[in-house]
């Protein structure tokens, strides 16, 4: 069958005539849930860095670009019949452009629930050695983070990431995203339950806190020394925690009569919701704490009292949240590996469950060794996360949608061209931060402008 000058094959045809029975509801929950996830803790040092208006400034940007960037992929998608990112990347570059996409998807995915769990690896012990009102532990095994967090893959996260279909999932990303929510009014409610300055649960004596205000003075010199460095971590926190692409086109194949105008509403709906709620936590958060927030909010809250009974269950809404977090994201990464090492092959349950188990086995050994998340959120963002969405949707555009429907001097096709340019060039600071060159595949990733 003819698209254009493009000519589909056997495998897009099978994936065209999938009947999706996911329904709207489940989608943006779906969506939503790939969206949001821990980087929502670090949005309020994000936010004590640049200030509230570029904060605000940026987080627009960001948003308005993703959203966009999401409309280019089902453009392209529509054009040539094609619902997986990585064969988009095959047919715009060729090989080349499918080990790309399938390589960026998988860093970016696998970091993503590097830092999930991360925090369950941070969080759960804590909040068991509350519950259990252990002051001092003596290395009880179920207050052994790296337990908890195997404990957790195989019991949890594994189960729900056998499932065959993303569209499963939608019930425990509804819930998921209900967890947020609670997060969300916690923080807002805590605002203005908490003194300013607020003193550190561990510093009792009028001493102590002297020392302390001397250790912040010491802290703050250092701020102000390293302002730029720190600053330089919020573009990249910003765009990962809007990285939802790799998910899109899984949806909306899973879509229940799915049309590129409902697609782009799931979308849509999904992104401003989750900008709504990352402001607002990223606002109260640092209003709360101002400059003594620290990169993961919930160990700030931590450091008011330990044993303070809405925190704890804050701390389970998150953990609940970023637990059922994980299999969605885990979907776009075993599909990546199946483009790229199984094409031809159809479903396999055993290779279906091989892939994940190995990919929870790798995680697991990344968390274990993972400084801190500010690190996480830096790297993973700065490599990535801008090729996934920006860079990448923008050249698979111009070289998938033919001249006869969009001339390469037509205003999108120069405007895209643009922006992909502009973003390479202030993201990467060097071509290690995006993995591009000037000349992607061999190809310019700008138009000449006359």
């Amino acid at each position: 069958q003819q698209h254009g000058s493009l000519l589909t094959t056997p495998d897009m045809c099978v994936e065209m005539c999938f009947e999706g029975k996911t329904s709207f509801g489940m989608s943006v929950f779906n969506l939503g849930n790939a969206i949001m996830g821990s980087g929502i803790l670090g949005l309020s040092y994000a936010m004590a860095n640049t200030g509230v208006v570029l904060f605000l400034v940026l987080l627009t940007v960001v948003a308005v670009l993703s959203s966009y960037s999401i409309h280019l992929l089902l453009k392209s998608s529509g054009i040539v019949g094609i619902r997986a990112y990585e064969q988009l990347g095959q047919r715009a570059f060729g090989t080349p452009g499918k080990m790309a996409a399938g390589i960026a998807i998988t860093l970016q995915n696998i970091g993503a629930m590097s830092s999930y769990l991360y925090i369950v690896k941070y969080e759960f012990p804590l909040v068991i050695q509350a519950f259990l009102g252990v002051d001092n532990p003596s290395g009880e095994w179920y207050l052994n983070g790296n337990y908890l967090v195997i404990m957790v893959s195989i019991s949890v996260i594994l189960p729900l990431a056998l499932m065959k279909q993303l569209g499963y999932l939608g019930y425990t990303s509804g819930f998921s995203l209900t967890c947020m929510v609670f997060f969300l009014i916690s923080v807002i409610y805590k605002k203005f339950h908490t003194l300013c300055p607020f003193v550190d649960f561990v510093f009792n004596s009028t001493a102590s806190v002297t020392a302390r205000v001397g250790a912040g003075a010491t802290v703050s010199m250092g701020t102000s020394q390293s302002i730029v460095f720190q600053t330089a971590y919020t573009i990249p926190i910003l765009a990962f925690a809007f990285v939802c692409h790799p998910e899109v086109l899984p949806i909306y194949t899973e879509l229940k009569n799915p049309t590129k105008q409902r697609m782009q509403h799931v979308s849509n709906i999904s992104i401003v919701v989750m900008y709504t709620m990352y402001f607002l936590a990223a606002l109260f958060g640092y209003l709360t704490f101002y400059g003594e927030v620290e990169s993961e909010l919930l160990h700030t809250y931590s450091r008011l009292d330990p044993y303070d009974t809405l925190i704890l269950c804050v701390r389970l809404a998150v953990l609940t949240a970023v637990t059922l977090t994980v299999p969605i994201v885990l979907f776009p990464v075993r599909r990546a590996i199946q483009q790229l090492f199984f094409p031809n092959k159809t479903f396999y349950w055993p290779r279906h469950i091989a892939i994940a188990v190995t990919l929870l086995t790798l995680i697991n050994m990344l968390v274990i060794f993972a400084p801190n998340i500010l690190g996480i959120f830096g790297i993973i963002g700065a490599t990535s996360a801008p090729c996934l969405i920006f860079i990448f949707p923008a050249v698979f555009y111009i070289r998938i949608v033919p001249e006869e429907e969009e001339p390469m001097r037509s205003t999108p096709k120069i405007l895209v061209s643009d922006v992909s340019y502009s973003v390479q060039n202030k993201w990467r600071g060097g071509s290690w931060v995006t993995g591009v060159s000037d000349n992607f595949m061999g190809c310019p990733l700008t138009l000449p402008i006359i």
